[in-house]
C-alpha cells in the first residue's frame, strides 16, 4: 500500500493504492492521518479509486479516522469506493458509518 497528500484549501486529499491490510504501512498511515487532524486537518477525503482490496486492519484505520475526526469535529468522506469495498462495507454495516461520494468534486462540496 502506498498514499500520497495533497491539500486543497481546508480539506486534505488522500489517496491509497494497493491493498489496506495490516503492518507497518498500516501503522504508518495511521499515524499519518491522526498527524493530520493534531495540525488542524478536519475534513479528509480518503481516495480509494486505486485500492485493490482491503481486509479488517484497513477497516480499523478507517473507523479510527472517522471516529478522531468526529470526536474532534472533524469529517471523514471516502470517494471512489469500488463495488467490491462497497460490498464489504454492506457485510459489516459499516456503511452507515462512512459518508461515501461519487467523486472526488462531490466530496469536496460535501462539507
Amino acid at each position: 500500500m502506498n498514499y500520497s497528500i495533497v491539500e486543497q484549501d481546508d480539506k486534505v486529499i488522500l489517496s491509497l493504492t494497493g491493498k489496506i491490510m495490516g503492518g507497518p504501512e498500516a501503522s504508518e498511515l495511521n499515524g499519518k492521518i491522526n498527524q493530520l487532524i493534531d495540525d488542524g486537518k478536519l475534513k479528509i477525503i480518503i481516495d480509494l479509486e486505486q485500492v485493490e482490496w482491503m481486509n479488517s486492519s484497513g477497516l480499523g484505520i478507517l473507523i479510527d479516522a472517522v471516529t478522531v475526526l468526529k470526536n474532534n469535529n472533524g469529517a471523514l468522506r471516502l470517494v471512489n469506493v469500488s463495488d467490491r469495498i462497497k460490498n464489504l462495507l454492506k457485510i459489516t454495516k459499516l456503511n452507515t458509518v462512512f459518508d461515501l461520494c461519487e467523486s472526488l468534486d462531490e466530496a469536496k462540496t460535501s462539507f
